[in-house]
């Protein structure tokens, strides 16, 4: 969140290792975020990285590597590595997933749920805000349900699990940062969530909580270990 007329230098993430050259002189976002598993591990990463430096710096390494990965798994690998080649093999099958999915009245928010397992929730200060990324949110969730195997299915799930999923950001440790642009940045821990919340004059604009059993990777050691000789085939 930022102030009128300010210049702020944003931190990011890139998701096209091989990319080296605009598309556009202008600045313009995708409609698409990274996949919540990607978005759990990058939580902790920066967790890790202000307790060390005070800095939100990312491991960038990392989140190549799991694209990489995600990219070879889903069978849409790109000359430059890019995230978006995965959405685009993907677009029919997101679209099926999507198509399912409509907001109620006043909605801020919602509580995800894969194969039975409640993987993530983002939530906001206004419906008006919800709405406009509630599209790409469900499509990112939708991306992980794809690409979680049917083995991970959990049968028993009931409903107030995702009301007992709600009510842990409320009782987990909590450690507050000055934010890049306005207000507090506050990351979220658990023994079983990571997350992160911006707070601005005694609200809470945007939270975002990750199951770490939910968000597992089992193909992780895979994906670490293609981490060198993989990234090398997408150079140019």
């Amino acid at each position: 969140m930022i102030a009128g007329k300010d210049t702020v230098v944003i931190p990011v993430s890139c998701v096209e290792q091989g990319r080296w050259s605009y598309k556009s002189k202008k600045f313009y976002s995708q409609k698409r975020v990274m996949s919540p598993r990607m978005r759990a591990d990058k939580s902790e990463q920066l967790d890790l990285s202000l307790d060390l430096s005070g800095s939100f710096t990312s491991d960038q390494s990392a989140i190549w590597s799991d694209i990489s990965a995600k990219s070879l798994r889903m069978q849409a690998r790109s000359s430059s590595g890019a995230m978006s080649a995965i959405y685009e093999k993907k677009n029919d099958s997101i679209k099926d997933y999507t198509k399912h999915f409509n907001l109620t009245a006043s909605q801020v928010g919602a509580v995800f749920v894969i194969n039975g397992r409640v993987v993530g929730m983002d939530c906001f200060g206004k419906p008006e805000t919800f709405e406009k990324v509630s599209d790409k949110l469900v499509e990112s969730y939708a991306l992980d349900a794809i690409d979680t195997p049917e083995s991970e299915k959990d049968s028993k799930f009931e409903k107030n699990r995702a009301a007992e999923f709600v009510r842990i950001p409320t009782t987990c440790s909590v450690k507050p940062h000055p934010s890049v642009g306005l207000g507090t940045d506050c990351r979220l821990e658990s023994k079983t969530i990571t997350g992160f919340a911006l707070a601005h004059d005694d609200q809470i604009l945007h939270l975002s909580a990750f199951s770490k059993t939910g968000t597992e990777n089992k193909e992780k050691p895979f994906t670490r270990m293609i981490r060198s000789t993989h990234r090398r085939q997408f150079r140019r």
